[in-house]
């Protein structure tokens, strides 16, 4: 069965970054809100953000609402921060696989990749 997942991983301290809310969108026919979901304290969320029927073949989008976590966290960020919220935009082309989109973050860069 497909599913979902992430993970956040904040880099300038070397530790999960907990708190930090995501929100997810499809965005096919145009832009629907699907849900908001906030890491634990390992920087996961407590399951995956779709599966089984609602895990459909689409465009999709996920925003890291980073300048808010990292405030949180008593990082001092310049007004406006250079990094606030990360949209990641990718493809499910395969609805029965595992999509996996972790996110490295600092407060001045981040990345991304498709992991397993």
């Amino acid at each position: 069965m497909g599913r979902l997942t992430t993970h956040v991983l904040d880099t300038a301290t070397g530790k999960p970054a907990a708190g930090l809310k995501i929100e997810l969108f499809l965005l096919d026919g145009g832009m629907v809100y699907l849900k908001t979901v906030h890491t634990n304290s390992d920087g996961r969320v407590d399951g995956p953000l779709l599966e089984g029927v609602s895990m459909v073949h689409g465009h999709y989008e996920l925003r890291f609402h980073a300048g808010d976590y990292m405030r949180a966290t008593g990082v001092d960020l310049p007004d406006p921060a250079f990094l606030d919220i990360i949209p990641i935009r990718f493809g499910i082309a395969n609805a029965s696989q595992h999509y996996h989109v972790p996110l490295l973050l600092s407060p001045y860069g981040y990345s991304t990749y498709r992991g397993s």
